[in-house]
């Protein structure tokens, strides 16, 4: 069954639509009724909590990428276009883009759902298989919340860079936590050693400890 909306307009009129068949403008004008009032079910908001148009949300990326330059580079570094910046210079000011945002949400996913399957939950090979089958194996997890309908795309062109590590063998040498602060703190690990080994990952944390 395709999911439908269904409104109710300033004048009283009723309405109704698949949700596929709205467009980002229609969908930009829809609000939900709140306990306040009027909430725009748009998910990206202005500071005022108005809806965003998309076009806007790159110039959020945009001036915080230029607010990271003024604290990160000298005055030299950044009258050279970023384009045009030794690799050396780049990598001293972290370059925050939606489809950045993105590949880190993937990222952040499948080495989350790898620990809990190798680490929380404990599985045996055989155990593992009958997770996948009833679940989706991580990468399939993963290739689901990005909306891939091949897993083989996600792993390609989101995934690149840690295709070389073993991440399962990471993630099974580390010793299971009860804490939530521990995990916290063993994600971090593992992503600064992906950082460290694969190229196009960043760790910002590294950025700004070699700034001081």
């Amino acid at each position: 069954m395709r999911p439908k909306v269904e409104w109710v307009d300033a004048d009283g009129v009723v309405g109704e639509q698949e949700l596929s068949r709205l467009g980002w403008r229609e969908r930009q004008w829809l609000f939900l009724e709140g306990p306040d009032g009027p909430e725009p079910a748009w998910l990206w908001l202005t500071e005022q909590g108005l809806p965003m148009a998309p076009d806007r949300w790159n110039g959020v990326f945009r001036a915080a990428n230029l607010r990271c330059e003024e604290v990160l580079l000298t005055a030299g570094e950044r009258e050279v276009e970023r384009d045009f910046r030794l690799a050396e210079v780049r990598g001293k000011s972290p370059c925050a883009t939606p489809h950045a945002a993105r590949h880190s949400m993937a990222l952040y996913m499948l080495v989350l759902l790898n620990q809990l399957v190798e680490t929380r939950y404990g599985l045996s090979a055989a155990d593992r298989r009958d997770f996948a089958v009833l679940f989706g194996d991580p990468w399939w997890l993963v290739k689901t919340l990005l909306g891939h309908a091949d897993v083989e795309v996600t792993k390609r062109h989101y995934l690149a860079p840690v295709a070389h590590l073993q991440l399962e063998s990471i993630l099974a040498a580390a010793e299971p936590v009860g804490e939530e602060e521990q995990q916290v703190e063993n994600l971090n690990g593992v992503f600064t050693r992906l950082a460290r080994e694969s190229e196009g990952i960043q760790d910002v944390d590294a950025i700004l400890e070699a700034a001081r």
